[in-house]
C-alpha cells in the first residue's frame, strides 16, 4: 500500500515543525513538500534524523502542482488558511485544518468546496485527544448542573481570544443541554472583568508567557462544583489527532468538523 503524500502548510510554525517532525517517523504517512508563507534563502527545514530532504517554498500552487500530494495539513492563521483551501481543493487535495478563528462562513465554504471537488476537509478546533475527551465529558455534564464558565490559558502570542477550544467546548455544551445555563445575578451590567459570553457561558481568557495550552470547565450547583481540565504539557499531544485525521480524510468528502466525529464521541 502506498503511503499517504502530505504537504505540511506554516512549515517553520512551531506546530508546523512539530507536524513534519511526527509525520516523519508514520510509515503510512509521506512528507512530500512543505510551504511558509516567507521563506529567506538563510532558512531551512528542521528535519528529524532519517528524514529525506523534501521541497519547501512561499509558493504553495508549485508545491501541490510538482509534489501532488493526498492531503496539505494546515496549521497558520485564519487569513492565510481559506486561499490555500481553495487552491488544494481544486489541486483535488485533500485537507487536514488545525487553523484556529475560522468563521461559520468560512467553514461553509470550506465544507462546499471540498464537495464541490470530491476531497475531503478535517477541522478540528485541537487535534489532542485529551482535550476532546475534556469537552466529550463536559457535554456530559452540561446535562445535569445548571452553572458552567471556562477558563482557557495559552502563550502570549496565540492570535485569537477566547480560543476555539473554548468556543467550540461552550457550543457543544449548550447543544447538548437543550436550554440556557442559569447565570448569576449581575450587579454591574458593564463589568468587563466577567470574559466573554459565548452560547450563555462565560469563557475566561489567559494569556502569558509560560504557558502552552490549558482550559477548565467548571459547572456548579447547589452545594457542589465539578472541574474538568485539561493540559498541553507539549505540542507532541497533537500528533496523534492530526495523523488519525491524515488517515481518515483521504475516505472522505465534505467537511468532517471536530475530531469527536472521527473518534465516535
Amino acid at each position: 500500500m502506498e503511503p499517504i503524500r502530505v504537504v505540511v502548510h506554516g512549515a517553520s510554525g512551531k506546530m508546523g515543525q512539530e507536524v513534519v517532525k511526527a509525520l516523519c517517523g508514520e510509515p503510512e504517512i509521506q512528507v512530500v513538500g512543505a510551504v511558509e508563507q516567507e521563506v529567506s534563502d538563510e532558512f531551512y527545514l528542521p528535519l528529524p534524523d532519517g528524514c529525506e530532504t523534501i521541497p519547501f517554498s512561499s509558493n504553495l500552487d508549485y508545491i501541490l502542482t510538482s509534489c501532488q500530494p493526498d492531503v496539505l495539513v494546515d496549521f497558520t492563521i485564519a487569513q492565510a488558511t481559506i486561499p490555500a483551501v481553495r487552491l488544494a481543493t481544486k489541486h483535488g487535495v485533500n485537507l487536514v485544518i488545525g487553523t484556529t478563528g475560522l468563521t461559520a462562513d468560512e467553514l461553509s465554504e470550506i465544507d462546499q468546496l471540498s464537495k464541490a471537488h470530491r476531497v475531503g476537509a478535517v477541522v478540528a478546533p485541537n487535534f489532542a485527544l485529551g482535550a476532546v475527551l475534556m469537552v466529550h465529558l463536559a457535554k456530559v455534564a452540561a446535562r445535569y448542573l445548571d452553572y458552567a464558565e471556562i477558563i482557557e490559558l495559552h502563550h502570549h502570542l496565540k492570535a485569537d481570544a477566547p480560543s476555539g477550544t473554548a468556543r467550540a467546548t461552550a457550543k457543544a455544551m449548550a447543544a447538548a443541554r437543550g436550554k440556557p445555563f442559569s447565570r448569576p445575578p449581575e450587579r454591574n451590567k458593564t463589568s468587563p472583568s466577567r470574559g466573554e459570553q459565548v452560547e450563555g457561558i462565560t469563557i475566561h481568557s489567559v494569556r502569558l508567557p509560560g504557558l502552552l495550552a490549558h482550559q477548565a470547565v467548571i459547572l456548579g450547583g447547589p452545594g457542589q462544583t465539578l472541574s474538568i481540565r485539561h493540559d498541553t504539557i507539549s505540542r507532541e499531544c497533537f500528533m496523534p489527532g492530526v495523523i488519525l485525521a491524515i488517515k481518515e480524510v483521504v475516505n472522505r468528502q465534505g467537511l468532517v468538523y471536530g475530531l469527536d466525529t472521527l473518534l465516535g464521541l
